[in-house]
């Protein structure tokens, strides 16, 4: 494995944090890797995983804790008709404990770990958290079905590979909803559902055609939040691969008005992802128009 692509991505995420804490249980993962290897590349409706207790008790728990809560000034809220959830990108305001954590997930020891559960050899880890970082959605939030955009956006040769999503609810019950959909590639059906347990994690490929989401409201009480640290991979291609935005989709049961509002909202982001690239600018500009459409739509 080429170490260069992990000193690229900047001195400070190959520093050690200075914790106490065993941070991913590797042994355990190490140990069942033959059968959850042949587990993932068969699954349907695309290759994926669910592993449970992937953290240590200890560094769970800390990662909990330590979970910044919503009045935090580094969310970001991504308010419009697709989607209704905040994310922090920034992982220098992380707690300790949880910038460890993905620090260990860009580790040379994980990353071959990935590479052996999913056959994708000479995955590159994004620190930078293109995409992804701390999400949260709370009461009454959603996340529609989509297949996630597929380049990186400031390295143009990198092609999205694996995501990772790991849970970080210390309680979460069924009748919340906020289980995870993963639909066919012709959406027409949704093969698996995935409840966002605490310390549980799911790995998954991505292609343009792996829709997910859990497009239905959340019903946790007012106190609680669906919380999560996301992490994306790349391959890094001899050409840029397909540039394809954020491909959101309505399900086949949703009516004629929802169907015609989420494509005019995948219109606006996709506009916005070209110019974002092109152009280089923030994501505070999407999210103050992204919010506005919103806000037009419920009007009518």
């Amino acid at each position: 494995m080429a170490m260069g692509r992990f000193g690229r991505l900047g001195g400070g995420m190959m520093r050690a944090m200075e914790t106490a804490l065993e941070l991913v249980d590797q042994t355990n993962l190490n140990a069942a890797l033959e059968t959850s290897s042949e587990a993932y590349r068969t699954a349907q409706p695309y290759p994926h995983i669910v592993l449970d207790d992937v953290l240590h008790p200890d560094a769970f728990a800390a990662a909990v804790r330590d979970f910044p809560g919503i009045k935090d000034e580094f969310w970001k809220g991504y308010l419009h008709v697709n989607e209704t959830k905040y994310c922090n990108v920034y992982p220098d305001t992380w707690a300790d404990s949880l910038q460890a954590i993905a620090r260990e997930f860009c580790s040379p020891e994980f990353v071959a770990y990935l590479e052996k559960l999913t056959g994708i050899d000479d995955l590159i880890p994004d620190y930078t958290m293109d995409g992804g970082g701390l999400h949260q959605t709370l009461r009454g939030g959603h996340l529609n079905i989509h297949a996630d955009f597929t380049t990186h956006h400031t390295h143009e040769n990198w092609a999205r590979r694996v995501n990772i999503l790991l849970y970080l609810n210390e309680e979460w019950h069924d009748e919340w909803g906020g289980k995870l959909e993963l639909w066919d590639q012709k959406m027409t059906a949704c093969h698996a559902r995935v409840t966002p347990a605490g310390n549980r994690m799911l790995v998954f490929s991505t292609a343009d055609d792996t829709f997910h989401g859990h497009p239905d409201g959340l019903t946790c009480p007012p106190d609680m939040a669906r919380r999560s640290l996301a992490m994306y991979y790349f391959t890094e291609e001899s050409a840029p691969p397909v540039r394809r935005s954020t491909n959101y989709q309505a399900r086949p049961d949703e009516g004629r008005a929802k169907k015609a509002a989420i494509a005019a909202d995948r219109t606006v982001l996709d506009v916005y992802d070209r110019v974002k690239r092109r152009l280089g600018i923030s994501d505070e500009l999407a999210h103050k128009v992204l919010h506005s459409v919103d806000r037009l739509r419920r009007k009518k």
